[in-house]
């Protein structure tokens, strides 16, 4: 078997999220069915981590193990003629030693948008959350610096959320005005269900003055999602990009430069 490394780019404003699911579009069915065609056979993929329904992303890594030989360009090109416009392959390589998609994960980086304008847009609907209340942006991002280091997020996950542990680490956090939008741009080595969501809605409140600039740390030693916030829609959400070790040969994004030393230890 060969294993193949693919970087996947998506709106995911048409889809039930990745996960594949019965008789609902999903990033990953579409994503499954394409590469089938392509190998003649069944292909089941893995990716670093499931997007929610109506969250994009720039760049999500997926693997996916073959038994049949294909030239890398047939993969990348074969894949995409038979994906939907919402979904394109942007790069494909063959995995390195015991390259996982998943587990070999050491940070993911995810951005929300915020078009802060009092007119909702025509063109940006699906891909950015609107707020028409101004936002200030420095205070939010004073706010988010409490968020960085290991915490207890119970106050920022879905209700839902299967994950065994709650603790998490926030590499680092950004919140800046571009124009009209508002950016948060937050990585971590792994994040809980809805945790952005949950993050970008609480920051929101402080931003347009609902909430102190030290809701977060409330909220922190809370470690109760009921005290938690609202969860900000799924349309602005960015899965942006993936960190792996630099053994697995998987381009790095600019951003992953500010990733302390220690941090690359973590997994």
């Amino acid at each position: 078997m060969t294993r193949i490394v693919l970087g996947v780019e998506y709106d995911g404003s048409g889809f039930f999220g990745w996960q594949w699911q019965t008789n609902l579009p999903s990033v990953q069915g579409e994503l499954e069915k394409a590469l089938s065609k392509v190998a003649n056979h069944p292909i089941t993929v893995i990716c670093a981590g499931r997007t929610d329904t109506g969250v994009h992303a720039l760049e999500q890594v997926v693997h996916f193990d073959v038994n049949v030989e294909r030239e890398l360009d047939a993969w990348l090109l074969g894949g995409n003629c038979n994906l939907p416009d919402a979904i394109r392959i942007t790069w494909v390589k063959q995995a390195i030693g015991d390259f996982h998609a998943r587990y070999s994960a050491i940070a993911r980086l995810y951005r929300y948008v915020i078009l802060n304008r009092p007119v909702k847009s025509a063109l940006m609907g699906k891909q950015t959350t609107w707020c028409y209340h101004p936002l200030d942006a420095e205070v939010m991002n004073k706010a988010a610096q409490h968020l960085l280091g290991s915490h207890d997020f119970s106050s920022f996950r879905a209700q839902g959320c299967q994950s065994k542990s709650p603790v998490r680490i926030v590499h680092f956090v950004e919140v800046y005005r571009d124009g009209d939008q508002v950016i948060i741009e937050i990585c971590a080595n792994a994040f809980l269900h809805h945790m952005v969501r949950n993050i970008a809605g609480v920051l929101i409140d402080i931003g347009v003055g609902k909430q102190a600039e030290d809701w977060t740390l409330v909220l922190l030693a809370a470690k109760k999602r009921a005290v938690g916030g609202v969860t900000a829609p799924p349309y602005g959400l960015y899965l942006e990009s993936v960190y792996y070790p630099d053994c697995y040969g998987i381009s790095k994004h600019p951003a992953f430069n500010r990733l302390p030393e220690d941090a690359k230890r973590f997994n």
